[in-house]
């Protein structure tokens, strides 16, 4: 949800794509059904697994798991690092209402520090002013 909200807020200013410690094998339907329900496009790529992105150049890499953020390979070329934390809504035991509730939930809270990283100046701040406001939209 995370790429899809990201890449279709930034409006071409961020190209973002998603990858997992553990990806399933097929998008959770109610990711989908959730991105459907607030008219977010979404391209349909399956999951993909963070193996080989340590050969790729990133400007920022965000986690939003522990599991990620414990399992993430050392990046090239220094990308801006941050850790915004939340329950994985896939992981939510309940009925169908729960389980749709909780992905929500998740877009709610992904949203919000979305809208929160493209309110940030981002060429008029340095290095280390621009990192320590990425990383504290994981703290609100």
């Amino acid at each position: 949800m995370a790429e899809a909200l990201l890449n279709w807020k930034g409006r071409g200013r961020f190209h973002a794509e998603s990858a997992g410690s553990r990806p399933a094998a097929r998008v959770n339907p109610d990711a989908i059904e959730t991105l459907r329900e607030y008219n977010i496009p979404w391209c349909g790529r399956a999951p993909r697994s963070i193996d080989g992105l340590e050969r790729e150049r990133w400007d920022f890499v965000v986690t939003v798991c522990d599991r990620a953020k414990e399992s993430c390979p050392i990046f090239p070329g220094q990308p801006i690092l941050a850790h915004w934390g939340m329950p994985d809504p896939a992981e939510i035991e309940g009925d169908a209402a729960a389980k749709r509730a909780a992905f929500r939930d998740a877009f709610v809270l992904i949203s919000r520090r979305i809208d929160l990283l493209l309110a940030i100046p981002l060429e008029k701040l340095e290095r280390l002013a621009l990192e320590a406001r990425v990383r504290a939209i994981g703290n609100g």
